[in-house]
């Protein structure tokens, strides 16, 4: 089969949000000076097993770890903000992803993302990275009404590139979200390896570095699909 369109997930396949969120980490406790009175290691432990790889809000985040280390002067609603503001300044992507962007978007292959999250944070993290003009289409859950894996969040982005999900690949780290989400509308799926889940995903395809991609886009260097 031929590949028309490749739509990819934004964090933990694209954005590297451990090394992104390690960063600002790193920034903000030296920026506030009241956090300095836990060790640097400690702190960041523990707001890293508080954030859960992103799927605990930060506001619950700043709240238990106020409370947990007995900050004074603080507010969460400031600490939010600040993430809010701020986590873009450190975004950074995967290896060798400007080449594999590169190599699809020189094909003529249409290129999209669908991310869940809230618009303006998730749009200004896909910015920082510096690869908006690879990409035709950008669908964030927010800002569409609609969240992975609901079918119509990737139908709807197959709509705007003009391809059927027969001639798409989607590429995702999340099993529920971007990969089964994606393969239930007739895309093929490949998985973005994440050491978070568990290896057992029913994927088309396993990545565990982004120039994996291409041997699954382009038959003549490897792999295919059937």
């Amino acid at each position: 089969m031929r590949i028309k369109a490749v739509l990819f997930d934004l964090d933990g396949t694209l954005l590297d949000r451990d090394a992104s969120l390690a960063l600002f980490i790193d920034d903000q406790y030296e920026r506030y000076p009241a956090f300095q009175k836990v060790a640097k290691d400690i702190f960041a432990k523990r707001f890293i097993e508080l954030d859960q790889h992103g799927y605990v809000w930060k506001d619950k985040v700043y709240q238990q770890l106020l409370a947990e280390f007995q900050i004074p002067g603080l507010r969460w609603e400031e600490l939010l903000d600040d993430y809010l503001k701020s986590f873009q300044q450190h975004c950074v992507g995967f290896p060798h992803l400007i080449e594999m962007l590169s190599s699809i978007k020189s094909r003529g292959i249409k290129i999209a993302l669908i991310s869940n999250g809230y618009g303006q944070f998730q749009y200004d993290n896909f910015k920082a990275l510096g690869i908006s003009p690879f990409f035709d289409e950008v669908l964030i859950s927010e800002w569409e009404g609609l969240r992975k894996p609901d079918p119509a969040i990737f139908q709807r982005a197959l709509d705007k590139l003009g391809v059927k999900a027969k001639d798409a690949v989607f590429v995702g780290d999340h099993p529920d979200s971007d990969i089964r989400g994606s393969r239930a509308v007739g895309m093929k799926a490949v998985w973005k390896y994440n050491p978070y889940f568990s290896p057992d995903v029913e994927a088309d395809g396993v990545i565990h570095d982004l120039d994996e991609l291409l041997k699954f886009v382009f038959p003549a260097a490897g792999l295919s699909f059937k």
